[in-house]
């Protein structure tokens, strides 16, 4: 079973939502879960984690992979992609149970490789999540979306327009591949953005988020 940092919700309550933070290549959940201390303010009433992916990358100190990345090919992505879906769902499935909420107080927010897990585990999930929001990331093999597609979650999609990782075009590709899968998908750009999460960026997430929960 995966496991990670945690943030249990600012007000010292019960969570009435869970945000699974979701870290790409070469990080860890250590990295990520400082975007959440970001978003406590604005989600009080939320607990936050974010899992460490299974693999690591042995030349490297605590960095963690959902998969290798050696060809860069869209058949390793879809490979890599399915090889670690069960882990990631499952881990979601067990964190939920644990804190007493179903699938409709759950957001899956991504980074790079962590969006397309968000992706490929939330939009197969029979268990509607309440949304899914993915920063400079792609979609993994959305010739098989409509196919496989187990239910239609609304779904943000955050990208910096000078991504030296992960191209820019790779947001419209993934956002027409969700709407012609029924998905209802909106965007966000940031100017000038490399692989990174901007200010901007961030506001976006926050807002999407306390939208699709209200």
């Amino acid at each position: 079973m995966l496991d990670g940092p945690r943030l249990s919700p600012l007000s010292g309550g019960k969570p009435d939502a869970l945000v699974v933070l979701i870290h790409g290549y070469g990080s860890n959940g250590d990295d990520l879960i400082s975007l959440a201390a970001l978003m406590q303010p604005a989600l009080p009433e939320t607990a936050f984690v974010a899992p460490n992916a299974p693999g690591r990358i042995p030349s490297l100190a605590a960095a963690h992979q959902w998969w290798a990345i050696e060809t860069f090919s869209m058949a390793e992505r879809a490979a890599g992609a399915d090889a670690a879906a069960s882990g990631l769902d499952a881990f979601v499935s067990a964190e939920l149970e644990a804190l007493g909420l179903t699938g409709d107080r759950l957001i899956l927010l991504g980074f790079s490789q962590g969006t397309m897990m968000a992706l490929h585990v939330g939009l197969r999930r029979a268990d509607a999540v309440a949304g899914i929001i993915g920063i400079s990331g792609m979609l993994v093999a959305p010739e098989r979306l409509k196919s496989e597609i187990a239910s239609r979650p609304p779904v943000l999609l955050i990208h910096g327009t000078e991504d030296e990782v992960v191209p820019f075009r790779s947001l419209e590709l993934a956002a027409a591949a969700l709407a012609e899968a029924g998905v209802t998908v909106e965007t966000h750009v940031s100017p000038g953005t490399n692989h990174s999460v901007a200010p901007d960026g961030l506001k976006a997430a926050i807002s999407f988020v306390r939208r699709v929960l209200s």
